[in-house]
């Protein structure tokens, strides 16, 4: 691997530069610091065998430029301009050898920000939450990107170094502890990383190769170069980054982000070079890990096996249930809402995954979207009625708490955590936290100051905001304004003890059972049975209209139900002494 790797007393510096005519390696101990040059190697390598330990720092000197930090740091522990610390990643003790991961079908995710999950904002502050989140019923936390990103605060898709865990988070011994704490307990850890873009300050790759190219585009810029000359050592980096999350850090799980922005014509795509190499080493480790991208294209073709034509990853985030559910209880029609808002759709979203399998898309100008679901299982599908993106893509950031009343609130929970999908949940969601989550950042360049503060404004002209009422994602006070309100989960608290209690339902009824489903839209009730065959579970939802939810005779028992704001639900299982 590459990077700096210790061996005895000496330490093996490597890296990939291939249009380098020289590379120095500056490196810094106790003695001040001294500058070395390194050799070149077949591949386009430069390499060097050094006295150094653990704690020393170094960067690399391309040709005449100034240092910066290597391509695979570990840790930047004076931010990302500055020099990479030294990591001995044998020197954490892990605990965990009796775990193994888990099942997709037991998955049951809980997104969370390390830097608005709690006031610390750090690693260890998420341990302390762990407990409470496995009473929830919680089986697996996702932990929003922790890659190196410039300042402190920030939703960490900007992060600049792959390889390097965010300082003010704790560092890498930081999330080794939350990992190997939420292991002991029983909880699986994914992480989410970025191989579509990388932010702009503190982005030195280009020194070093021909990471990018102009051939495609993405809503940052230039595209990652997966495809054009020079890239067999861009992938291989990206490649090494997963398998890096897994071997290193024991994460059970990948969420890919956006990757309809990865642009790849190779004959062998990197999605599936990436989910190749992941389940190659987990079972080496006699781990499972599962790997999940999230695209907004509806396309079958991620999930399917690789005889198929496939990348074979595990499963998807499903934008439609959360959109169908969305512009239905808000009335939203903007943007890509325009195409929602009919409760047909929520009914299509729970039996098939997909809404919109091929038909024209308004918001893609009628171009047709997406593919059959048909040859896809239900739990590939990772389904939510609210995540990072769906709030704080917001202009102001607002939750569901304050967009729609209690009573679709608590219907909207029911259908996804009985759904036969694989369920998310944002953080504070479950107890109907109240403050907002807004776009934060904490850019040094004063350019890219100017230019977050200003294109965020611009981003929602066309919506029904004022303009000075966009918060400054530069404002310190907008990431404050984002963070949890814990004390919303003491005393009584109904909507946790519903989510509780639907998740306990799950536990019982869907996990480990078929998983498929019957929904249908009758007289403004939605019915739902699981497993479509042999049905163990009826729901039924009043979403529009006054109609009185049906009433089951002999052999089935009410287990479950609300009725708020002229909503309501009910929820029946199959009494234990019928079959």
């Amino acid at each position: 691997m590459s990077g700096a790797n210790l061996l005895g007393d000496s330490c093996d510096f490597r890296v990939w530069a291939p249009a380098a005519q020289s590379v120095t390696l500056r490196l810094s101990n106790a003695h001040g610091p001294r500058d070395w040059s390194m050799h070149y190697e077949e591949g386009g390598y430069f390499a060097l065998q050094a006295f150094a330990q653990a704690g020393d720092k170094y960067s690399y000197i391309v040709e005449q430029n100034k240092p910066v930090p290597d391509p695979v740091s570990r840790l930047l522990p004076e931010g990302v301009h500055g020099p990479t610390e030294i990591v001995d990643p044998e020197s954490f003790t892990w605990t965990d050898a009796h775990w193994h991961g888990l099942p997709l079908r037991d998955y049951v995710i809980y997104e969370l920000h390390v830097g608005t999950f709690t006031p610390e904002g750090t690693f260890d502050a998420v341990i302390a939450k762990l407990p409470y989140l496995k009473k929830l019923g919680i089986s697996v936390i996702e932990i929003m990107p922790v890659a190196a990103f410039p300042g402190t605060r920030n939703w960490g898709y900007d992060g600049v170094s792959p390889y390097a865990v965010q300082a003010s988070y704790g560092g890498p011994d930081g999330l080794k502890q939350l990992v190997n704490a939420a292991h002991e307990i029983g909880l699986g850890v994914m992480l989410d990383v970025v191989y579509n873009h990388l932010g702009n300050e503190g982005n030195y790759l280009r020194l070093f190769g021909p990471y990018f190219t102009d051939k495609h585009k993405t809503p940052w810029g230039e595209a990652i170069n997966y495809d054009q000359p020079g890239s067999e050592g861009v992938r291989r980096y990206f490649v090494e980054n997963a398998l890096y999350w897994v071997r290193e850090y024991h994460m059970d799980g990948l969420r890919l982000d956006a990757v309809q922005t990865i642009h790849d014509d190779s004959s062998r795509h990197i999605l599936a070079e990436i989910k190749e190499n992941v389940a190659a080493l987990a079972q080496e480790l006699g781990r499972t890990v599962c790997v999940i991208a999230e695209t907004d294209e509806n396309d079958e073709k991620l999930v399917l096996p690789k005889h198929s034509g496939g990348y074979a990853l595990d499963a998807v985030w499903s934008d439609d249930f959360h959109h169908a559910i969305h512009a239905f209880f808000t009335g939203e029609r903007k943007g890509y809402y325009q195409d929602f808002g009919r409760p047909q759709q929520i009914a299509r979203a729970l039996e098939q995954g997909f809404v919109y399998q091929g038909e024209p898309f308004q918001f893609w100008h009628g171009r047709p979207r997406g593919t059959s679901s048909a040859n896809m299982p239900a739990p590939a599908h990772v389904i939510c009625i609210q995540n990072h993106d769906q709030v704080g893509n917001r202009a102001q950031g607002e939750r569901l708490t304050t967009l729609i009343s209690r009573g679709a609130r608590m219907l909207s929970a029911a259908l996804l955590l009985l759904a036969p999908e694989t369920p998310l949940l944002f953080m504070g969601q479950e107890y109907d936290e109240t403050n907002p989550f807004q776009f934060f950042t904490d850019y040094g360049d004063p350019a890219l100051q100017k230019a977050v503060s200003e294109g965020r404004k611009q981003e929602f002209k066309d919506f029904d905001f004022a303009h000075d009422a966009v918060p400054d994602p530069q404002d310190p006070t907008t990431f404050v304004r984002s963070k949890l309100n814990w004390q919303l989960t003491e005393g009584e608290n109904q909507m946790l003890d519903w989510y509780a209690s639907l998740l306990a339902l799950r536990k019982k009824y869907v996990t480990s059972a078929e998983r498929t489903c019957k929904a249908a839209l009758i007289e403004g009730v939605i019915h739902m049975q699981l497993p479509r065959e042999e049905t163990a579970l009826k729901l039924f939802a009043r979403i529009q209209g006054s109609a009185e939810l049906p009433e089951l005779g002999g052999g089935w028992e009410k287990v479950l139900s609300e009725e708020a704001d002229g909503f309501a639900v009910s929820v029946w299982a199959e009494a234990p002494d019928v079959r």
